[in-house]
């Protein structure tokens, strides 16, 4: 294992969720941390908690813009004279079928969950094989399964993955070493937002078999998190059993084994599409005050 004492930590998405486990898990380790968000107040409480400016570097600034990035990775460089390890972690996920989402919340997903991701690796790069650093590009389970309604997160998720399976080939003479993280359901601001606002969402989740159907705590994500940025580990599962799942993505996407989610599809997909429509919008009300794209 290597020592995270005195590294220098770049978390997109930083201020809630798993980014900010992270972060919190990182400094207690003795890193240095520079934390990007489009949540300034988070950012600013959560950069403060962490020890201010002595330890932390925090910029608002958005992964769909590379100028963003690049002047964010500019400051903390500046700050702390290069980067270590980069957890391309913000993300967003949006609401409804490919009939009722939103066009342009479909492509924002995509913006941020892939395009964001490029952008930050790009922006920190040159740092990162100075130093003969670690990426890791935040994917999910998403990546190895697909679930009705969420067709532009699945989508942007394989994407993730597969960017950072290149981009392991490009950089590993240069010393890098890059992982993807594969998530089942964690109990972030994100899967909370999709309950609270979709009740269909929380039956078709309660559809899914086994432990596909249950939430994991921030906290042992994070925990997952700490020990494979630790490793430098190529993929990091979380719950464990998610890594069997990459080895068996042929028979996960058959009929049989997609026989209780097409069960209950025909009655909870439009009851879902009946509540985004309620809502107005196809974005949690947080995400889409942040974010705000607008419709065709």
């Amino acid at each position: 294992m290597t020592s995270l004492e005195g590294k220098v930590v770049l978390i997109t998405g930083g201020a809630r969720g798993v980014g900010a486990e992270v972060a919190r898990r990182m400094r207690r380790r003795g890193a240095k941390l520079l934390l990007t968000d489009l949540d300034a107040t988070a950012l600013t409480a959560l950069a403060t908690e962490l020890g201010g400016d002595e330890h932390v570097v925090s910029v608002v600034a958005d992964v769909c813009d590379l100028a963003s990035m690049q002047a964010a990775v500019a400051r903390g460089v500046a700050r702390f004279g290069g980067l270590d390890i980069v957890v391309a972690n913000a993300g967003i996920a949006s609401y409804g079928s490919v009939m009722a989402v939103d066009p342009a919340v479909f492509r924002k997903v995509l913006d941020v969950n892939v395009v964001g991701v490029f952008h930050t690796v790009r922006a920190a790069l040159p740092s990162i094989v100075e130093r003969r650093g670690y990426v890791l590009v935040v994917s999910s389970l998403a990546a190895y399964t697909a679930s009705p309604g969420l067709a532009a997160y699945h989508a942007s998720k394989a994407g993730a993955e597969y960017f950072a399976n290149t981009l392991r080939l490009e950089v590993a003479h240069l010393g890098v070493d890059v992982g993807s993280a594969h998530m089942a359901w964690i109990d972030t601001p994100l899967v909370q937002e999709a309950k609270a606002d979709l009740p269909a969402f929380r039956k078709m989740l309660a559809a899914l078999p086994g432990p596909l159907s249950k939430t994991t705590s921030v906290e042992a994500c994070g925990r997952r998190f700490e020990k494979g940025i630790e490793k430098r580990a190529s993929r990091i599962n979380v719950p464990g059993w998610v890594g069997a799942l990459r080895w068996v993505r042929p028979l996960v996407q058959t009929r049989l084994a997609e026989r209780d989610i097409r069960r209950v599809t025909p009655a909870l997909l439009p009851e879902m599409d009946a509540e985004v429509a309620a809502l107005g919008r196809s974005l949690s009300a947080r995400t889409e005050a942040l974010e705000g794209p607008k419709s065709d």
